[in-house]
């Protein structure tokens, strides 16, 4: 069985800081409101995202079979294999030397690899099963 989703790792280069401002008001998404002028503090997006540097890695979505939880083709994902996964995290794992990235489930000592769209299948995991954890998907980057 082919998972429904490939992935491209990405190595992430640490070698730069780059803050930029944080402004201290939330971005209204409904109605606009007047805009509190002033910088709240500065932001380092490695910092802000990254828990476990040495333990992070990036990887670029192919497919749409996680559309249901927020993440689409081209989507870049944040991914530690420092983060502890429980049932109902989004994990990146390797099913027959192929990384594809699912909602994971445990009830039990069952375990399945759940899409977050229905046209594609859930994967069990089962002893015999060729399949590694490889990390918690912890956030996503997506460009317009």
């Amino acid at each position: 069985m082919q998972p429904a989703v490939t992935l491209t790792l990405i190595t992430p280069s640490f070698d730069t800081q780059l803050s930029r401002p944080l402004l201290a008001f939330r971005m209204p998404a409904g109605f606009p409101s007047p805009a509190d002028d002033y910088l709240e503090a500065r932001i380092d997006l490695n910092k802000a995202l990254i828990d476990h540097p040495a333990a992070t890695f990036f990887f670029r979505v192919s497919g749409d079979s996680m559309t249901g939880a927020g993440i689409y083709d081209g989507d870049l994902l944040i991914v530690d294999r420092a983060a502890e996964w429980v049932s109902g995290s989004i994990v990146v794992a390797c099913v027959n030397a192929e990384y594809t990235v699912k909602r994971i489930r445990k009830v039990g000592s069952r375990v399945w690899l759940v899409p977050e769209n229905v046209q594609f299948p859930t994967i069990e995991v089962t002893e015999e099963s060729d399949c590694e954890i490889f990390g918690r998907v912890t956030g996503s980057v997506r460009q317009f």
